[in-house]
């Protein structure tokens, strides 16, 4: 277990690095390629029914996990191997490929900041264009201060969704956890709406991904509270209103980021043909302003790294505390 536990934490990092130097490609990304499989599975499978879209869930997020643990059988050697042989390093391999197919830390700065450039800019437009890149949200709906509100909620949610809940699940269960979180996530951005079409058909995978995205919200948020510029503030409003919100997962995050960036969120919005009134987060301060958008995308970037090093330290300590019960280890002979 030993070799196991520093090839996932080796594998980890360098999956991290990869995002951070080589962010999702515009074609041929593994989460799309699962997109596409998913949709094709609910074009024979939709019915208004949640037992069809129960089915519809367990196909594909367990199909994915599946898969993913046959792969990493293929791959792992004893469990012992040092990840520097040939066979720690294939485990190594597939960890870090892995972990830089699920997380999307670097895409969702860079898609942050092309709204906040376009609305520095003055260029509504190409703000309106760019902001499904992030979100459901009517573009249309919004005006500039709106837009620079949804970028920084947006940047908020996805921290825990696109890379803290990802770390999480990957410490907790390696290679098939990562998967298996990534597309419980991706389906719940499919069909874990409220419209008319999925309101039944895509409730289980809505509540399923309120399970797997729960220890990941909430270490974003204490990871905000540690990381953000005002940390009395992000724990006064994670406190106060992160349980006002109807999402069990965002409102803990947006809560947390609104408080440490010392800015108002949530309010009315325009979402996928609706209009939401949802509570106001952090009331006492002020509205988001364009400069805020790149304060986010810092503050996330913080969080991130914060969240690779402490689901990789927990992965190693939760093997030394496995080692030091293990009958007959080196820490167990010495102490006989």
């Amino acid at each position: 277990m030993r070799g196991e536990h520093a090839g996932y934490a080796c594998g980890a990092a360098l999956g991290f690095l990869g995002d951070l130097i080589a962010a999702d490609p515009r074609r041929g990304h593994p989460v799309a390629a699962f997109g596409r499989a998913a949709g094709a599975v609910e074009r024979r499978l939709w019915r208004d029914h949640r037992a069809f879209g129960a089915a519809h869930t367990v196909l594909c997020a367990g199909g994915a996990a599946a898969g993913a643990a046959l792969l990493r059988r293929a791959v792992r050697g004893s469990a012992s191997a040092s990840p520097l042989s040939l066979r720690g390093g294939a485990g190594v391999a597939l960890t870090a490929a892995t972990v830089w197919a699920v997380l999307g830390g670097t895409s969702l700065g860079r898609e942050a900041r092309a709204v906040g450039g376009a609305l520095t800019a003055g260029d509504l437009d190409v703000a309106r264009e760019r902001l499904p890149h992030l979100c459901g949200r009517d573009p249309q709906a919004l005006d500039g201060p709106q837009m620079a509100r949804a970028v920084v909620e947006s940047v908020a949610e996805n921290t825990s969704d696109a890379v803290v809940g990802a770390l999480v699940w990957g410490a907790l269960g390696g290679v098939p956890g990562l998967v298996a979180f990534r597309a419980v996530n991706t389906l719940d951005a499919m069909v874990g709406h409220k419209s008319p079409r999925y309101r039944r058909f895509g409730w289980a995978a809505a509540r399923l991904d309120d399970l797997a995205g729960w220890p990941g919200s909430r270490l974003t948020a204490a990871l905000t509270v540690l990381a953000g510029p005002d940390r009395r503030g992000a724990l006064r409003a994670w406190r106060a209103d992160g349980a006002a919100h109807p999402s069990p997962n965002a409102g803990p995050v947006e809560a947390s980021f609104a408080g440490a960036l010392g800015v108002r969120l949530g309010g009315t919005l325009a979402y996928g043909g609706r209009v939401e009134h949802r509570p106001v987060l952090n009331g006492a301060a002020p509205p988001v302003a364009v400069d805020d958008i790149e304060r986010a995308v810092r503050l996330s970037r913080r969080v991130s790294v914060l969240a690779l090093a402490t689901t990789v330290a927990a992965r190693l300590v939760a093997g030394a505390a496995t080692r030091a019960r293990v009958p007959g280890s080196r820490r167990g002979r010495r102490n006989r």
